[in-house]
């Protein structure tokens, strides 16, 4: 007889241990066994076991790179994948990502030794600070435990695994709309996701009356996704006020908040405005839990450099939650790279480092911002029909601009322009040379339908 197990990954453990003892050696012996074919092996000793695999769609996100790639046209512009370019289209290494390596590369007794399973510890410790603040009660009574992980989505991912396991409500609630891997992210850790209402196309705002109708009717206990500033895909924020109503609901109902934070720094240009909504929360003394990620503003997308923080009612939990994240980590990739994260310790530990850190992720939501001033001003000055305020008023990489399915499909096919069919575009694929492209692109897709 087996164990029952509880959590999804004890689960898996025991399915293949069960699949494992019935082909064991001992089941092979009787000589009147035979082999039969299984739904994955071939027709023949020749045949592919994996034949009857089906082709996967592509990524709707990535996929649009792809389709931008193969397309001949010397016009084509790609504002599908979030991630900065220059006012020339070019990927962007910060100067103080390149000072950071350097000084890696120049340091001769630095070696590549496996990190622990929690990561660099200087980083785990700057990361908590940058995201809760250096005087964060939280951090000085060391009721908050952060481990090293891949990037946000693995952050998010072994967050999710970590409360699929620990947390006795296993239901979280993600945006309508929300990023495209959250579902399949929170339901493949053995969560059961729902949704709560967040951007109401009407207004191409938020939804705010519908989002807290929506949590006030979760369950005790549920887990709550919430974006901690440039909202993906709509670029729509709370307000501060707004903020403060959604923690009191939330706290109020025994909820527990999971923030994505993907763009501190990156959406308003400071650190700590875009912080804001987290240590609304962490000030009260409830319990919560962040991801974090460095790909937009460090511009370290490839290196996979993100932390997850837990933020517990005591340092006796936090310490207890610590061990068992490691047990979730542990056969996922068992400790996390290093090259990534000692660029990031060197930054944020340097003063110097820091603020030219600053300055340069200043100019990178500045320039982002300049494109939506941009962009409105030249759909205006094409009399372009609607209201076009919205893309001034949301925040961050993205704009929802509101356009249908087949106006996105017709830009694509007629003027080369590639985004996500939700009307999503990044701003910072964006660069003066390009806006009047896509004004035009957009005026044509609107008139055309009236």
């Amino acid at each position: 007889m087996y164990q029952q197990f509880s959590s999804p990954a004890d689960r898996r453990l025991s399915a293949l241990a069960r699949h494992l003892e019935g082909s064991s050696p001992s089941s092979t012996m009787d000589p009147n066994h035979t082999i039969s074919a299984s739904a994955t092996s071939g027709s023949d000793f020749g045949g592919s076991v994996f034949a009857h695999v089906v082709q996967a769609p592509e990524d709707p996100i990535l996929g649009v790179t792809v389709a931008y790639n193969k397309d001949p046209s010397p016009v084509k512009l790609n504002l599908g994948v979030g991630a900065y370019r220059t006012e020339e289209g070019k990927p962007l290494v910060l100067n103080v990502v390149r000072r950071a390596e350097q000084l890696l590369v120049n340091d001769r007794s630095r070696v590549k030794e496996y990190l622990p399973i929690v990561g660099l510890a200087e980083f785990n410790k700057l990361s908590a600070k940058l995201m809760f603040g250096a005087d964060s009660p939280a951090i000085q009574e060391k009721r908050v435990t952060t481990v090293q992980c891949l990037s946000g989505t693995g952050s998010l991912r072994v967050g999710a695994e970590f409360l699929a396991r620990h947390h006795h409500q296993r239901t979280i609630y993600i945006p309508q709309p929300t990023w495209g891997n959250h579902g399949k992210i929170f339901t493949l850790a053995g969560l059961s996701v729902k949704t709560y209402r967040y951007y109401d196309p009407a207004t191409r705002g938020l939804n705010f009356q519908g989002l807290l109708e929506d949590l006030s009717l979760a369950p005790t206990g549920a887990i709550v996704l919430l974006h901690a500033c440039a909202h993906n895909p709509t670029g729509v924020d709370p307000t501060l006020q707004q903020w403060e109503q959604i923690r009191q609901l939330i706290r109020s109902k025994g909820l527990l908040p999971f923030f994505d934070s993907a763009y501190q720094g990156f959406a308003s240009g400071s650190l700590d405005a875009d912080a804001q909504s987290v240590r609304m929360f962490v000030a009260d003394g409830g319990e919560s839990l962040a991801a974090q990620s460095y790909a937009k503003n460090m511009g370290l997308y490839g290196e996979r450099v993100g932390a997850l923080s837990i933020v517990c009612k005591t340092a006796d939990v936090a310490s207890r939650v610590e061990s068992q994240v490691k047990l979730v980590i542990r056969p996922m990739f068992s400790n996390p790279p290093i090259h990534g994260a000692s660029i990031v310790a060197i930054i944020l530990k340097n003063r110097d480092m820091y603020n030219e850190w600053t300055v340069e992720l200043k100019a990178m939501a500045d320039r982002i911002i300049s494109m939506r001033q941009q962009l409105f001003d030249a759909l205006r000055a094409r009399g372009t029909p609607g209201d076009w305020n919205h893309i001034l008023k949301q925040i961050g990489m993205f704009t929802f601009t509101g356009l249908n399915t087949s106006q996105v499909a017709f830009m694509t096919k007629e003027y080369h322009v590639y985004m996500t069919s939700d009307g999503r575009i990044s701003m910072a694929g964006l660069s003066s040379k390009t806006v009047p492209h896509l004004a035009d692109a957009i005026h044509a897709a609107v008139t055309r339908a009236i």
